[in-house]
């Protein structure tokens, strides 16, 4: 058995049972799952974790789960990556990217939260999965809805990048483009929830899928030899990422596994689609919808269900927010690859183009510990690099041809 006590809303503190529900019945606060930490850290420590497989369930007693996993097995666990050229590029220390561009089997920490989410969708009975998503969710629960055997209803933009469209429609989900961006798409997934069972896994299973994204913060602190990072910079779409990556620092904690923890937590978004960092920089609350417009469109949701949140990890940590064009994401995206061989998807551009801004501005100590959350690889968004990379140099087949060419760039 798990070690969940319930649901609770972050807004009245209202108390529910296990069920797939997702909004407090009376003050409409969304609901979060609430552990009992006291029996976890009974039965969890540094050792049980490192015998374990290589996987994000090695912190199963931390996740939402009552039984074994059923979904996600060869999820989780990917390279905490020691970037010294970019850190001699940036003019910092230490610098470590958390890369989820690989591992995965659909190439992105969505299948951190999906393999939570489709754990649970079976264990509360539900033979049918859905979601409303940017790309990357829907590539994620095609693939491991397809692998556990459930039926798939997938909800997009129609206005999503090609490849991130067929990247879904090979495992032959039922993939339904809508026309609108993804604040559309969601408010129709909310109606279509409410009249099928399904287990929309942002909707009515959000608070279960929204504990996968624990599993990146946990990861970070083994990986950097059980300690927390100074800094670490994560993107934010909904803001729910942001959240967890803090929710997963004071678990380990709070259940005695880490033994310090002072660390400042960032927010990246792109400037075409900013309502947090927009709010962080104004020292506000209230989050400010926008209409998205950026490259970086598995971050373009313009009004973050989580965004509240995300403002108050920032504020309580000490952090900052801050946004990017879309030249400065392109740029980044170069910069990742050529020094670090690491390909990132627009998002992934997002977070070091913030980085770099941030330590530009003194707002990251150049001599911490700094991590950047690299979220999905960049084989998924090629579009956005059409025109921004230099061409083949084109040659006949024989070698003097090949020698001109080796000449000029020798010079």
């Amino acid at each position: 058995m798990g070690h969940i006590k319930g649901l609770k809303c972050r807004e009245c503190g209202r108390e529910y049972p296990v069920e797939p529900i997702y909004v407090c019945e009376f003050c409409f606060g969304p609901l979060e799952v609430a552990y009992d930490y006291k029996s976890i850290s009974k039965t969890i420590n540094r050792k049980k974790i490192e015998k374990r497989e290589q996987n994000l369930w090695r912190y199963r007693e931390l996740l939402p789960i009552d039984g074994d996993p059923q979904v996600g097995l060869n999820s989780g666990y990917t390279p905490l990556v020691k970037a010294d050229k970019l850190a001699k590029v940036l003019g910092v220390d230490e610098l470590y990217i958390k890369d989820d561009t690989v591992v995965h089997p659909t190439l992105s920490f969505k299948d951190r939260v999906v393999s939570i989410a489709l754990t649970k969708a079976k264990e509360f009975g539900f033979d049918t999965v859905a979601c409303a998503s940017t790309g990357n969710l829907a590539h994620s629960v095609s693939a491991n809805g397809a692998a556990a055997g459930f039926k798939r209803f997938i909800f997009i933009p129609a206005s999503l990048e090609a490849s991130k469209i067929i990247a879904s429609l090979v495992y032959e989900p039922n993939l339904i483009a809508v026309d609108g961006n993804y604040d559309d798409v969601n408010r129709l997934c909310s109606e279509v929830a409410n009249k099928y069972r399904w287990a929309f896994v942002n909707i009515n299973i959000r608070p279960f899928y929204a504990e996968g994204s624990k599993t990146i913060g946990y990861e970070i602190v083994e990986q950097l030899g059980w300690k927390a990072p100074d800094h670490v910079v994560v993107p934010c779409a909904s803001g729910s990422l942001l959240t967890k990556v803090w929710k997963s620092f004071k678990e380990l904690k709070e259940v005695g596994i880490l033994k310090e923890l002072d660390t400042k937590v960032f927010a990246a978004q792109a400037t075409g689609c900013s309502p947090i960092a927009a709010a962080i920089k104004q020292g506000t609350d209230v989050i400010r919808p926008v209409k998205p417009n950026t490259i970086a469109k598995s971050l373009a949701i313009g009004n973050p269900a989580d965004g509240f949140y995300a403002t108050q990890v920032v504020r309580e940590t000490g952090g900052y927010g801050e946004d990017v064009s879309d030249q400065e994401i392109i740029d980044a995206i170069k910069l990742l690859a050529k020094t670090e061989g690491i390909f990132a998807e627009t998002a992934g551009g997002v977070t070091l183009a913030v980085t770099k801004k941030l330590i530009e501005t003194n707002r990251i100590n150049r001599e911490g510990v700094t991590v950047i959350c690299i979220t999905g690889n960049g084989l998924k968004t090629q579009e956005a690099l059409q025109g921004n990379v230099v061409a083949p140099h084109h040659i006949k087949p024989n070698l003097t041809s090949f020698e001109e060419v080796l000449e000029k760039i020798q010079k």
